[in-house]
């Protein structure tokens, strides 16, 4: 591994008052009560760019966090994600504002039939000038699960059974259904597509039945930028047949480098390259001028943190009631039956060297959620983020925040211009999609050897 590949970066975000850092709306500075407006996202699109920023990565779900004492009382009190509005909805306008962010949707392949879903990410790709891409998740939450109508919360494995089925059907409509080609647009003879270039898509499964030609003409990557999440055993396999880029959360090196070395293995074992995948571990910079006045930041904001509700987002991801246990309890002993299997093993048999009380769970989580907070100058920083790359083969981070939009305005203004003069982050955008501002010298279409690809074949 380079120690001086590019390191990637891109912003983490959720439509709601409270993403990550759990109390901190209440700051003085914050700004996470204007989710709910057009201009507060479209301002943030700016900013990120101007900060070279890959992407906006966008959490989401349809869940509502009713774990935590038994009901939803803690998620409204605190806003704890709680609520929440579709991001989709927001996208236009911020590539419209801008010219180069790229922005990471996350739908879930349990909630949703194939059929419509691809024809708004292929109209979202059209919209943004193919910046768009997709984190797939499967979903694990009994909240969301009974206002979907169902009455159990499928089993964690058939998930990504269901979800391989889902990948199948998109993939057939995005790349199997228009020809290159089939677009003709002539004027003079008044054609505007070839019949004979579209292909109708049957699929018969075991989850999903569906006939018709996609709705939209080929976007310009036709399959978005593929995200994925999942760091189960399942989850990895399905990573590394499907996913280009990994988001990966956990509080230490010692934790995260297995989840990459083992994801990448995956990747080979499906006929692809280790490096087809790029990994963003999530991560919170607090900084400043220098290291004395990064640290009174952060003794700033932890005035504002509220580990209940730090505790009812966590107790949300994993199905675990944390209001029930003693808060000087060791929590290696936990286990889930549904839920973030990895936000729970993260910080039990992830590290065999460290012992979390639900205390220390808490406060850890309170600012910027599972992955680590570096604080610190710019070269403080730097150094650190320096240091998980090198120890954990990732590729670069998701940011997440302590305070919205400061975060990322000290991103751009301090940690930009050191790890530019380091020699480790870009000086401009690359062109082209966002497929290629990722992977240097890639096309804007996923490689042949992507299990997408085959479905080129059917057109």
């Amino acid at each position: 591994m380079s120690q001086t590949k590019p390191i990637r970066f891109n912003a983490f975000a959720m439509h709601s008052p409270v993403h990550q850092s759990p109390g901190l709306w209440r700051h003085p500075d914050d700004q996470s009560l204007a989710y709910n407006t057009l201009a507060y996202w479209v301002d943030l699109a700016k900013t990120l760019e101007r900060g070279l920023v890959d992407a906006l990565f966008i959490a989401d779900s349809l869940e509502f966090n009713d774990v935590h004492g038994g009901n939803s009382d803690a998620a409204l009190r605190h806003a704890a994600q709680v609520p929440k509005n579709d991001p989709i909805v927001s996208i236009s306008a911020m590539a419209y504002a801008t010219r180069h962010l790229g922005f990471g949707v996350t739908s879930n392949a349990n909630n949703e039939p194939p059929y419509a879903f691809a024809r708004r990410m292929s109209t979202l790709d059209h919209l943004t000038g193919g910046r768009i891409g997709w984190n797939i998740v499967t979903g694990y939450a009994r909240s969301s699960a009974r206002a979907l109508g169902n009455a159990r919360v499928i089993a964690h494995d058939e998930r990504y059974d269901i979800a391989d089925e889902y990948m199948e059907v998109v993939y057939k409509l995005w790349e199997g259904s228009w020809q290159d080609g089939a677009v003709v647009r002539d004027r003079q003879s008044g054609v505007f597509a070839a019949p004979d270039k579209v292909r109708r898509v049957v699929h018969q499964g075991r989850y999903f039945s569906t006939e018709g030609i996609h709705l939209t003409e080929p976007s310009p990557q036709r399959t978005p930028l593929l995200f994925q999440a999942g760091s189960s055993s399942r989850g990895k396999a399905f990573a590394g047949k499907h996913a280009e880029c990994v988001y990966l959360s956990g509080p230490s090196t010692t934790v995260l480098a297995p989840v990459v070395a083992s994801t990448r293995a995956e990747a080979v074992r499906a006929g692809r390259r280790a490096q087809d995948i790029l990994f963003f571990a999530m991560a919170t910079i607090i900084t400043g001028r220098t290291d004395a006045e990064a640290r009174e930041k952060l003794s700033d904001y932890e005035q504002y943190i509220s580990t209940d509700a730090a505790l009812t987002v966590f107790s949300g991801w994993t199905g675990i009631d944390f209001s029930t246990l003693d808060p000087d309890e060791p929590i290696r002993h936990l286990t889930i039956e549904n839920g973030i299997r990895s936000a729970l093993e993260n910080f039990t048999t992830g590290d065999p060297d460290r012992v979390w009380t639900v205390r220390e769970l808490a406060r850890h989580n309170a600012i910027g959620g599972r992955g680590p907070v570096f604080v610190g100058s710019p070269a403080t920083v730097v150094d650190q983020l320096e240091k998980w790359v090198a120890a954990t083969d990732i590729d670069g981070f998701n940011l997440s925040y302590a305070i919205t939009p400061k975060a990322y305005e000290d991103f751009a203004d301090l940690i930009v211009p050191e790890l530019q003069r380091r020699g480790r982050y870009k000086h401009a955008y690359e062109a082209g999609t966002l497929r290629e501002k990722l992977f240097a010298g890639a096309g804007s279409l996923l490689p042949e050897r992507h299990p997408a690809a085959r479905y080129r074949q059917l057109a």
